[in-house]
């Protein structure tokens, strides 16, 4: 880690172990965090929402200074086989740390290993708890889409078709579709993007109301069942950039389109829904979250937090008559922002970049101290990036996006 990765003024963003953590939750799977113990506590105390309210099977190796050391690997494998034959996980992950990662612990050995004594798929993930939690989304989503999701037949006949003057026709996407609703899987969905204030459930209803079928939500919502069975969705909607990776795969292997954006306003709502016919019907990929902004070279208004989030915010601001670019300090994922948009590499450039701005910014609070006083500052919770401290007062922006537009007018008018 470079110098410039250091932080001195704001917080740091949830690391990749807690983002695989936070995509299996609800899986019924077995999460071993390979660690002497800090990071479970960390990811349960901060990060984690869900921990007082569902059952996960989460835990940590408790892996000793002398294991590690010594590469005491017997022991490591002897406790997860152990919990494994107690719990009987669907299925085993183990994650790496900085420990195992220094030492040079096999992971990939160990988890076959554990695979051949309790007969349950277990996978390695590529962690490190150095880098950011979209990638251990990406991983996750992957792994889900690769290993999770089973082979389906191949799809039966069309059903009858929906003729134009039917009330099905403008939600079956127009003529020669079936008048089936078209199936939709919900991808990349974790309470460190959006919370725990029911986005996953506005979601679905975002779908019924448009004339779709929610199929499945990866990973919020959703038993293993629906997502073993995701196959049979007739395209995604991918809704944080972690899961494009995902999306690819579930393409690759059942020839199913994706659109990227999340359904923030009645705009964004409106364009996604279209997106979504026109990618079933096209079989190709839509990044709405980019294709649907407007100009932002005279941009009045930043916004700082994950890429596809918030790129559909700074859409939907648009046609409320606010003009956003977006900074994004996570990883860089092609096609989901706009040529005005920037990665952010640190806290460093972003303090650069923010030193002048006299517009609003639209941000986590804790970039409170980096923002400049001639900014108009605007809160917007992230868990990945504050845990549980705005937990209460995180909008669902789903279903309450004009509250929030009104929020920031308000404010801008005290200035």
């Amino acid at each position: 880690m470079c110098m410039k990765e250091a932080v001195s003024r704001i917080s740091t963003y949830s690391a990749d172990t807690f983002g695989v953590c936070s995509s299996l939750y609800e899986l019924r799977g077995m999460v071993v965090i390979h660690d002497p113990s800090g990071c479970n506590s960390t990811y349960a105390t901060h990060d984690e929402p869900r921990w007082y309210d569902q059952d996960s099977l989460i835990f940590i190796s408790g892996v000793t200074e002398m294991d590690a050391i010594m590469g005491n690997d017997d022991k490591f494998v002897h406790d997860v086989v152990s919990a494994a034959r107690d719990f009987s996980p669907k299925f085993i992950v183990i994650l790496c740390t900085p420990v195992p990662l220094m030492t040079g612990a096999d992971m990939d050995a160990l988890a076959a290993l554990i695979e051949e004594q309790t007969g349950i798929m277990t996978m390695a993930a590529t962690t490190n708890n150095m880098n950011l939690y979209d990638k251990g989304i990406a991983w996750a989503m992957n792994m889900l889409a690769e290993r999770i999701v089973k082979d389906v037949p191949a799809p039966a006949p069309a059903g009858p078709m929906c003729c134009s003057w039917q009330p099905e026709f403008a939600a079956c996407g127009g003529a020669g579709t079936s008048a089936k609703p078209l199936r939709v899987n919900v991808i990349g969905a974790t309470p460190l993007d959006f919370s725990y204030n029911g986005s996953e459930k506005s979601m679905k209803r975002f779908l019924r109301r448009s004339g779709f079928s929610p199929h499945s939500v990866w990973a919020m919502g959703s038993p293993l069942e629906e997502i073993e069975m995701a196959g049979l969705a007739d395209v995604n909607l991918v809704v944080s950039a972690g899961a494009v990776e995902g999306a690819k795969v579930m393409k690759k292997r059942f020839g199913i389109p994706y659109v990227v954006g999340v359904p923030i306003g009645p705009y964004m709502q409106e364009e996604i829904a279209r997106g979504l016919r026109r990618a079933a019907e096209m079989k190709e990929d839509i990044y709405v979250c980019a294709d649907s902004r407007a100009d932002c070279s005279e941009a009045d208004t930043i916004i700082i937090g994950e890429s596809v989030y918030s790129a559909s915010l700074a859409a939907a601001l648009g046609r409320e008559g606010r003009t956003a670019k977006v900074y994004c300090l996570l990883n860089e994922w092609p096609g989901v922002l706009g040529q005005e948009d920037v990665f952010v590499s640190s806290e460093g450039e972003l303090r650069r970049r923010l030193a002048d701005w006299t517009g609003t910014v639209i941000a986590d609070p804790l970039y409170g101290p980096v923002i400049p006083a001639s900014a108009h500052f605007v809160g917007l919770g992230h868990t990945a990036f504050s845990g549980r401290l705005y937990q209460k007062v995180i909008p669902n922006l789903i279903d309450e996006f004009e509250s929030f537009v009104k929020k920031i007018n308000d404010f801008a008018a005290l200035v």
